[in-house]
């Protein structure tokens, strides 16, 4: 259990951390990464890649990818790569231009007809979504301290009384 407790810990400091070293991946030195504050690129502003923890991005201006998790992004302005909302939805304007893909997973897509996504579209909406991916992972730890509350419960059980053998006589 204390393993398995280790590998969790070590896997959501993996992904928290994964998002700062984006400035040195990709090269670009206005990069934005927040968590938990949300990100504005106002008009005629240019920045890197932007990732958002917990908040929501509003682009009007030029950026690399942009990445919401639990969180929402409206583009008004451009975006050179990617567009990825995880629990939260996605708004295009009709000034929006995309260059890459767009996936929105828990959340809606709200698309202007002049707005432009020369990647593909990829939305799974429903606000199902979100608690699913958060639920099914937590069913083996359910499962096992239900194992360890029901072998706690069974030692503490009085011992059955010891009936006595019927010997034939």
């Amino acid at each position: 259990m204390s393993k398995r407790i280790a590998f969790l810990l070590f896997a959501l400091t993996l992904l928290l951390t994964s998002a700062l070293p984006l400035s040195a991946r990709s090269g670009s030195k206005n990069d934005r990464v927040q968590f938990g504050s949300s990100i504005n690129v106002d008009e005629g502003e240019e920045v890197g890649d932007v990732v958002c923890i917990g908040c929501s991005i509003h682009m009007a201006g030029t950026c690399g990818d942009a990445v919401s998790i639990g969180g929402s992004v409206s583009i008004e302005g451009t975006v050179k790569g990617d567009v990825v909302a995880v629990g939260g939805g996605v708004r295009l304007t009709d000034s929006a231009n995309v260059a890459g893909d767009l996936v929105t997973i828990g959340g809606g897509l709200s698309r202007d007809a002049n707005s432009v996504v020369k990647g593909e579209i990829v939305s799974q909406g429903g606000g199902y979504i979100f608690p699913l991916l958060i639920l099914i992972p937590l069913i083996p730890v359910v499962l096992v301290v239900a194992l360890i509350w029901w072998l706690i419960t069974r030692s503490n059980r009085p011992p059955a009384p010891v009936q006595p053998t019927y010997t034939g006589r």
